[in-house]
């Protein structure tokens, strides 16, 4: 990415792969990012809660608003 690249930016050329979400309440949730809109809410497909790295739950499809998000990033 150049150094001019917006957040959104950024958040757009990771659509369609997979990426970390961590929420406020200190939830990591992975899934594939299908779309998100300028508040961050964000949608996931095959979205998955994990807790050290370990599934905890499997979530499918979910919406999370954006005002939980505390950063994104790519999944590993």
């Amino acid at each position: 990415m150049s150094e001019t690249a917006r957040p959104l930016d950024l958040l757009n050329s990771a659509k369609g792969k997979n990426v970390l979400v961590e929420l406020k309440n200190g939830h990591s949730i992975t899934g594939k990012l299908i779309t998100f809109d300028v508040h961050i809410n964000i949608t996931l497909e095959n979205a998955e809660d994990k807790v050290n790295g370990e599934v905890v739950r499997k979530l499918g499809y979910l919406f999370i608003k954006g005002d939980t998000v505390v950063l994104v990033s790519p999944a590993l």
